[in-house]
């Protein structure tokens, strides 16, 4: 299998906030080769907080890399593609946000640029991800053939954003958070942001029945500062805040083409669609995601039953997820191009 990871050079890119990251990076890795007719594509965009290396074992179980060429790319802000932590960014404090329509706008000229690919055999993603690929199919509806969304919505839901806000109130109550960034680690505001989303991303049943504990008796406090802390330390704080600010705003009605009407922008898809909701998401609820199903021509909805609550769409370690995701795949596979 072929593997290679790279940087792509964007130029100058101004945001649809109206701020303009200069020298724009966008990075990336990819999985197999990408044949002479430029078909075989699929996008695989990151998720809050995720590197390639947190979500590629999708790689072969589930994404073949002997018939397709994978491209995985790293949302802005997420550390590895241009970010706060470059220097070259600020926060919502100072106008600066990323929204998902410059994510896409970035990934099509990588695609078509670098690749020469102009439509995509597929997307697939997983939260984030998911919501990266709803806004591609609703802005290029020519563009992409099919598309899995795995615990995402289009539209970030009230709710969804009253978790937001407390993780970035959690944040920027530390200490060190100075009004515009933080003038040291704010390791207060990271416990107390790791608890919040360890209690969101995993399920009640999760954690009712134990399984937290899989490896050994732990007390919930050390649960989190061994298994949840870890993973945002390695973050800088500001990537976080930006990412969760490009989730809050995410909306892909939003704007002077559709002005809202998630109807009207949902209708227009052609890709052929596959929407997986977990059953015990607290985020991405079931009623959420089968509400939006329901305006996509021809989608095929359908519940990952399982106690990893959110995470049941990135079931690294849980084969009987990942059977469920591999065959609704080969399901889009199985369907002829729409366009």
């Amino acid at each position: 299998m072929s593997v290679s990871s790279g940087s792509f050079a964007l130029g100058d890119v101004e945001l649809q906030c109206g701020r303009t990251i200069p020298q724009a990076q966008l990075s990336y890795c990819s999985f197999g080769t990408l044949n002479g007719e430029r078909s075989n594509a699929v996008l695989y965009p990151t998720s809050y907080g995720a590197h390639p290396g947190d979500i590629d074992w999708v790689v072969g179980p589930v994404l073949n890399p002997d018939r397709h060429f994978i491209v995985i790319v790293n949302m802005l802000g997420n550390g590895l593609s241009s970010s706060p932590s470059d220097g070259v960014m600020g926060l919502a404090e100072t106008g600066w946000v990323v929204s998902h329509l410059d994510n896409v706008r970035a990934q099509r000229r990588l695609l078509r640029e670098q690749f020469g690919v102009e439509r995509l055999a597929m997307i697939y993603g997983w939260s984030m991800g998911a919501q990266q690929g709803y806004q591609w199919a609703v802005d290029h509806p020519e563009a992409v053939e099919r598309l899995c969304c795995l615990c995402g919505t289009a539209r970030t839901s009230p709710h969804n954003q009253l978790f937001l806000l407390s993780l970035r109130q959690a944040l920027t109550a530390d200490p060190h958070w100075t009004g515009e960034g933080f003038d040291g680690e704010p390791l207060q505001g990271l416990r107390t942001f790791a608890l919040i989303y360890a209690s969101w991303a995993a399920s009640q049943r999760f954690y009712g029945e134990g399984h937290h504990l899989a490896d050994g008796p732990i007390s919930l406090g050390d649960y989190v500062e061994t298994r949840w802390l870890p993973a945002y330390r390695r973050h800088d704080p500001r990537n976080l805040i930006a990412m969760l600010d490009t989730w809050l705003a995410h909306d892909v009605a939003a704007g002077e083409a559709y002005q809202g009407d998630l109807a009207a922008a949902l209708g227009s898809i052609r890709a052929r669609t596959a929407v997986l909701a977990g059953r015990h998401d607290l985020y991405f609820t079931v009623d959420d995601m089968a509400t939006e199903a329901a305006l996509i021509p021809g989608a095929q909805f359908e519940v990952i039953e399982s106690v990893l609550g959110h995470r049941a769409g990135n079931p690294r370690d849980s084969p009987p997820e990942q059977a469920q995701v591999r065959a609704a795949v080969e399901r889009l596979w199985a369907l002829p191009s729409p366009l």
